[in-house]
């Protein structure tokens, strides 16, 4: 069964994480996905990481679900090449600095000039226009200047700290496509296309500004402070391991009082009513956690699931592949690579009843199409022949 685009062709140029991972995300969905590649390297992320034939476990897991050809865009038939690919699109999606496209001649207004309906997409680090504008930006770096690394701060000693994970290029991916849906839907009830622009700068803030900025979002000055949600991101120790609780309305606070044992404190000032607990939060946290050193993680989690109070084993990594509940939605699925191997990956998060998503493709190699795709844009062998030999394609 098809998925929910099928029949929506991508033309990806985009690099790194996260332009790939929204256009895989595409590719799940049904859309014909065509990578456009360098030749050389390729996206040098095939290369970042642990990595077996030749490609990397984080390349795979951002570019399953497309097909790979490879085009030398610095010279003028490679640049015709991608204008015909892109003419019969529907989406094309870059992730170079701004004004890399003008200068190569395959900006905005020169595509829709070719496809009038056309969704293009142009995602950056910082912004379009702007005093940073120009400067490259990995995670890292989003992270600092969004204030995400302040919120990882210990609360003792304020120090920041890195997310340990690419969120700033997860939670970019995450809103190019669904951007492109809603584009390509506007498209469908009007018949217009449209330039969508994003920045990693915008589209970090946007994630973590609801609970982050909990606490900077109201400017009055009668504002009633009180500590902020991200506080309750502490975890417990057990005696043999670590614990995540979080008891967020009056019941389950209550009964998480009883289930360790704590129910006086309920006639406590400090902790009598939901106000008073959110007004000393940190005293209730470390209330909780040292009560959780008085079991194993099995004992304290039993007490807490038999009051019904939000809590889990803090796992690691590879306990996570065998929790009952991954196995029970089958989030995990395992297949067998060309180059790699063996190998396991998510599957689509979203689960369509009447069209499914699913892996369309195994992550290509460099190239791995070309030819098939300068086939159907009507180049026969001979052509095609003549085009590697001039280094246009690979």
């Amino acid at each position: 069964m098809a998925g929910p685009l099928d029949g929506i062709r991508v033309i990806d140029c985009s690099a790194f994480i996260a332009g790939p991972l929204a256009t895989m995300m595409l590719g799940d969905q049904g859309a014909d996905v065509i990578k456009v590649e360098p030749p050389g390297l390729g996206d040098v992320m095939r290369y970042l990481g642990t990595n077996r034939g030749g490609m990397s476990g984080l390349f795979a897991n951002c570019n399953r679900s497309k097909r790979s050809m490879v085009i030398d865009l610095k010279q003028d038939e490679g640049r015709e090449l991608l204008k015909e690919l892109v003419a019969g699109a529907d989406v094309f999606v870059q992730n170079w600095r701004p004004g890399v496209t003008e200068r190569l001649g395959i900006d905005e207004p020169a595509m829709r000039r070719l496809k009038p309906d056309l969704i293009y997409v142009s995602s950056c680090a910082f912004g379009f226009d702007g005093p940073w504008s120009q400067r490259p930006a990995f995670d890292h770096v989003i992270q600092a200047v969004t204030g995400i690394a302040a919120l990882q701060g210990d609360p003792d000693s304020d120090e920041p700290g890195f997310v340990r994970n690419t969120i700033c290029d997860n939670s970019t991916a995450y809103t190019l496509a669904q951007a492109v849906t809603a584009a390509l839907f506007c498209r469908e009830r009007t018949g217009q296309g449209q330039h969508v622009r994003l920045s990693m700068l915008d589209a970090a803030t946007s994630f973590m500004w609801p609970a982050g900025m909990m606490q900077h979002t109201l400017m009055e000055e009668d504002v009633q402070e009180q500590p902020s949600v991200t506080m309750t991101y502490r975890m417990g120790r057990t005696s043999d391991g670590f614990f995540a609780v979080a008891a967020a309305t009056p019941d389950q606070q209550e009964r998480l009082f009883h289930a360790l044992d704590l129910g006086h404190l309920l006639e406590d000032p400090r902790f009598a009513t939901l106000q008073a607990r959110m007004e000393n939060l940190a005293e209730m946290l470390e209330l909780v956690q040292a009560a959780g050193g008085d079991h194993t993680t099995a004992e304290l989690l039993a007490k807490l699931e038999a009051a019904d109070v939000p809590c889990a084993e803090v796992a690691s990594l590879e306990a996570f592949l065998e929790h009952e509940q991954v196995v029970a939605n089958g989030t995990i699925q395992e297949s067998v690579h060309p180059q790699m191997g063996r190998m396991r990956q998510p599957r689509p998060a979203a689960r369509f009843d009447r069209t499914p998503a699913d892996v369309q493709r195994h992550a290509p190699s460099l190239g791995e199409h070309t030819d098939g795709v300068l086939g159907e844009i009507g180049r026969d062998d001979e052509q095609i022949a003549k085009l590697r030999t001039a280094g246009v394609v690979a």
